[in-house]
């Protein structure tokens, strides 16, 4: 009869999650998790790929950490943090699923987020559809001379572009000022009907942030210091994002 030896203890093999940890305050509250499944009941993106919240942690808690860095379902995850929002330990899912993302070669992400965080880096407008600071001018110039000509109660609306000493600093969806440029004035006409002080900035508009999705953090930090930078120079007191 063979003899087979148990040894308790050791030093334990580092895992992905245990490397997450590392960079979350106090852990993120990753090895709090009671199984409740608070977490997979209000994410949109339970059941895709076979997968939900409660069951990618808990693969990360046991180390399946191939598995869990291979799976697309984390690109299927919104970050809409509602799963923080519903747990009793308040466990930081969405930090786990940013850095499993972070963990692909970065050819072998999702090519359309991607090509719009490339795109947003192509420009001075932070724009993910590649629209241009002097292209955005023209576009809300045009769109406002229209409205005020059109509707007369709203003849002395303003859309300004790098006014200096605005309250609020403003971002924009790229998208609507080259397919949907009509839908920039519902807000317009909101900031006008209470007398906002505002302004948009001629670089950084661009309201969306492809970059974070992607998992790259020096790109994501590369389109916020855009736009904060631009109000810093104008003077604005109040970054307004729309997105």
């Amino acid at each position: 009869m063979t003899e087979q030896t148990i040894k308790l203890g050791g030093k334990k093999k580092s895992t992905f999650m245990d490397k997450v940890k590392e960079i979350l305050p106090e852990g993120g509250n990753l090895n709090l998790c009671l199984t409740c499944g608070a977490c997979s009941s209000g994410c949109p993106a339970t059941g895709l790929e076979n997968m939900d919240p409660r069951k990618f942690l808990r693969m990360a808690a046991l180390g399946m950490d191939e598995e869990i860095t291979s799976t697309p379902w984390v690109w299927m995850c919104s970050m809409c943090q509602r799963c923080i929002y519903v747990c009793p330990m308040k466990i930081d899912i969405p930090q786990l699923v940013y850095n499993a993302r972070a963990s692909w070669p970065r050819e072998d992400r999702p090519k359309g987020i991607m090509g719009s965080c490339d795109m947003a880096l192509r420009n001075d407008s932070g724009s993910a559809m590649g629209t241009s600071p002097d292209d955005f001018t023209f576009v809300v110039e045009d769109i406002l001379e229209e409205y005020r000509e059109s509707q007369p109660e709203f003849k002395d609306m303003e859309a300004p572009i790098d006014k200096e000493g605005a309250e609020f600093f403003l971002n924009q969806n790229s998208r609507e000022p080259v397919t949907e440029p009509d839908e920039m004035v519902p807000l317009w006409k909101i900031l006008h009907l209470v007398g906002a002080n505002w302004t948009y900035g001629s670089k950084g508009w661009g309201g969306e942030n492809y970059c974070m999705f992607l998992a790259e953090d020096e790109s994501w930090k590369h389109l916020v210091q855009l736009s904060t930078d631009q109000a810093h120079a104008l003077g604005c007191k109040t970054f307004l994002n729309t997105e």
